[in-house]
């Protein structure tokens, strides 16, 4: 395995496209909302991205992916493709995932938004994986392990009794979307890869009202929980610096977490 360790050019670069990022998902704050549909939050993304903010969505075209976000919904667990039939109701929860890329680096953030009439069971899952996701990443530090992280998120999420889906996972990212490590959101303390500083890295853990077992639908794309129930996901892009982490793609409401 080779994990690319950044430079202090490269990371300044990849601050950057973090914050890019974030502004992203602050414009999606006023603009989410019941009755929207997802293909046209995916185009005011596309464009913000491209018009407002001069990057790229790194998303579109990788893989033969065509859209600058995925939009999973209720039961949809990850990589759901964004419709123009699917217009959000008043009970939805919804994870928006992004990729931006400025300068030749990418970053990768996504954010649950809870349309106002959920069920309070439906928002008490947003509200532990969100948890669960900071959980693993206050674990973060140079000499800390992958599974450290892993063994973080689901502990939090076992005990609130969820599961946590293992068939996808963090992972490294820099100038590529996808590099070494996997990260995985389950597993054992002190096991695993040794964090060094200058690692760039995503944190996106799955948790599952239900059971963990997914299955992908016949486009190819999107995942769903196999028994029909809730899923929720975060994800944030982090740094391990010389003594502990940065989020390099933190929102303005999450400043008093770190």
């Amino acid at each position: 395995m080779h994990v690319n360790i950044k430079s202090t050019e490269e990371i300044e670069l990849m601050r950057e496209s973090g914050k890019l990022l974030a502004q992203v998902f602050h414009m999606l704050d006023d603009f989410v909302k019941e009755g929207v549909s997802t293909l046209e939050i995916n185009d005011q993304v596309d464009e913000f991205i491209r018009d407002t903010l001069n990057a790229r969505p790194a998303s579109v075209g990788q893989y033969g992916y065509e859209f600058a976000l995925n939009s999973s919904v209720n039961e949809v667990v990850c990589h759901g493709v964004p419709r123009d039939s699917y217009r959000l109701k008043s009970r939805d929860i919804i994870n928006l995932d992004i990729t931006l890329e400025k300068n030749g680096f990418i970053a990768d953030s996504s954010k649950m938004y809870v349309m106002k009439e959920a069920n309070p069971l439906a928002k008490r899952l947003v509200k532990t994986t969100y948890e669960a996701m900071w959980a693993g990443i206050k674990k973060v530090k140079p000499g800390a392990t992958l599974g450290d992280i892993g063994a973080a998120i689901q502990t939090l999420a076992e005990r609130s009794g969820y599961s946590v889906v293992k068939e996808f996972c963090g992972h490294g990212i820099g100038r590529e979307m996808h590099e070494e490590p996997q990260v995985l959101h389950y597993g054992k303390p002190g096991k695993g890869l040794s964090l060094q500083p200058g690692m760039t890295f995503t944190i996106e853990p799955m948790i599952n009202q239900g059971k963990a077992k997914t299955k992908t639908k016949k486009d190819g794309w999107t995942v769903t929980t196999a028994d029909r129930k809730l899923s929720a996901q975060w994800e944030h892009t982090i740094l391990v610096t010389q003594s502990g982490y940065e989020v390099l793609t933190l929102r303005q409401d999450e400043a008093d977490l770190v």
